[in-house]
């Protein structure tokens, strides 16, 4: 089983690395970026990127982006992780998430459309 690693400093402070994925948040740009294959073993497993995800909500900003194109994999229980950030986005009147994606990554053409059901409110771009 491979753990995440988690990597927090000073230069950023949003990271969660491994050597097959990837995911960043940018202040700057409000954006979460997803890179490589995500196949976890099971919710626990995604807790490190669910409490990014968690820290990425409370920021003080009225947008978040979900920058999806480089994930080229997602098991079930990652796209399970991301819907429940959608259901805990959408009572907030106050934030617009945008999530991108890539008609071309066959995972992303077939469950991407479920986020936008759940938050009608929710910008899809896929390209």
């Amino acid at each position: 089983m491979n753990c995440p690693i988690t990597i927090m400093t000073s230069s950023d402070p949003f990271a969660i690395k491994d050597p097959d994925y990837s995911v960043q948040y940018d202040p700057k740009t409000q954006t979460v970026t997803f890179q490589g294959e995500l196949q976890l073993s099971g919710m626990d497993d995604y807790a490190p990127i669910i409490m990014l995800l968690d820290d990425a909500v409370e920021q003080e900003s009225s947008l978040l982006k979900l920058d999806l194109r480089g994930l080229k994999f997602l098991n079930s229980s990652g796209i399970n992780m991301l819907l429940r950030l959608v259901i805990k986005v959408r009572d907030r009147t106050n934030l617009q998430l945008v999530v991108q994606g890539s008609e071309k990554v066959s995972w992303q053409s077939r469950s991407l459309k479920t986020l936008k059901r759940l938050m009608p409110g929710l910008e899809l771009q896929m390209e």
